[in-house]
């Protein structure tokens, strides 16, 4: 997968991949990288969801995951991985 603007590279995926519980939600389940991806885009564009571009799918499809990964405390534990291999 090629990086665009906001992405996470192959090898912060590398590093956090098996952390992330593979999801059921969505029909088909939607790909774990893309809708991380999908999350950062928002969070670093500062975008409202509604501006989530196509290529993430439905922007309601990329919040109900960010709801479950905030409630379940799965994002701060990548924030915190990715963040570690940095320092």
């Amino acid at each position: 997968m090629g990086q665009k603007r906001y992405e996470i590279s192959d090898e912060q995926w590398e590093q956090i991949k098996d952390m992330i519980r593979h999801s059921k939600m969505g029909r088909p389940p939607k790909d774990d990288r893309l809708m991380l991806n999908a999350i950062f885009w928002i969070a670093r564009s500062g975008a409202r969801w509604s501006d989530l571009p196509e290529r993430f799918g439905s922007y309601k499809t990329v919040y109900s995951r960010f709801c479950k990964w905030r409630d379940d405390d799965m994002l701060y534990r990548i924030f915190r991985k990715l963040n570690r291999r940095q320092n």
